[in-house]
């Protein structure tokens, strides 16, 4: 596989909604019920960064997948933390793609000032608890029934990631777009 790891744009959105797709309206992995359409993925990509990396793994002109981060919460206390998620096109699953791209988006997640990730997985997801917990990702707790979804109750289960050190008194984090290409 040729790829490479770059920061998404808007003319990514349709491999991008085609690779959620799937795990919206059948799947328990999204607790959206309808898949957003390309123009509605566009305006996340757009929202989203502005702050944050939205990143793409693309192999040879194919998305084979993409992670993100955003805001945690909306108090100001929470603004060195942020929420990832990532997500691996069918044929890519297995392939080392979604710890690629989770290493790619930590590294820049540290360079903007972030100190901490989390990441909510619906159960049952063993392939995602099995990929976060290799990133080093570790378990704080279980929301139980907290969603309903194709008949029934489903859990999440909420995990972080240390990205460095905590320190007192750190600045505010770098908007993706401040930060200066090396």
């Amino acid at each position: 596989m040729s790829s490479n790891i770059r920061l998404a744009t808007e003319n990514d959105a349709g491999a991008v909604a085609a690779i959620y797709a799937p795990f919206c309206g059948v799947s328990v992995v999204s607790f959206e019920v309808a898949a957003p359409s390309d123009s509605d993925m566009a305006g996340r990509i757009r929202a989203v960064s502005e702050k944050w990396p939205w990143l793409v793994l693309d192999d040879d002109g194919a998305i084979a997948g993409y992670a993100y981060a955003s805001r945690h919460r909306d108090r100001a206390a929470y603004q060195w933390t942020v929420d990832t998620a990532v997500y691996v096109g069918e044929g890519y699953r297995g392939r080392g793609v979604g710890r690629s791209l989770y290493t790619a988006l930590f590294e820049l997640l540290r360079s903007q000032g972030y100190f901490k990730a989390c990441a909510g997985i619906a159960l049952p997801n063993p392939a995602s608890v099995a990929l976060h917990e290799a990133v080093g990702f570790t378990l704080v707790g279980v929301y139980r029934g907290i969603g309903y979804k194709l008949g029934a109750w489903r859990d999440v289960a909420w995990y972080e990631l240390a990205l460095q050190p905590e320190r007192e008194n750190p600045p505010p984090p770098t908007p993706i777009s401040g930060l200066k290409a090396s």
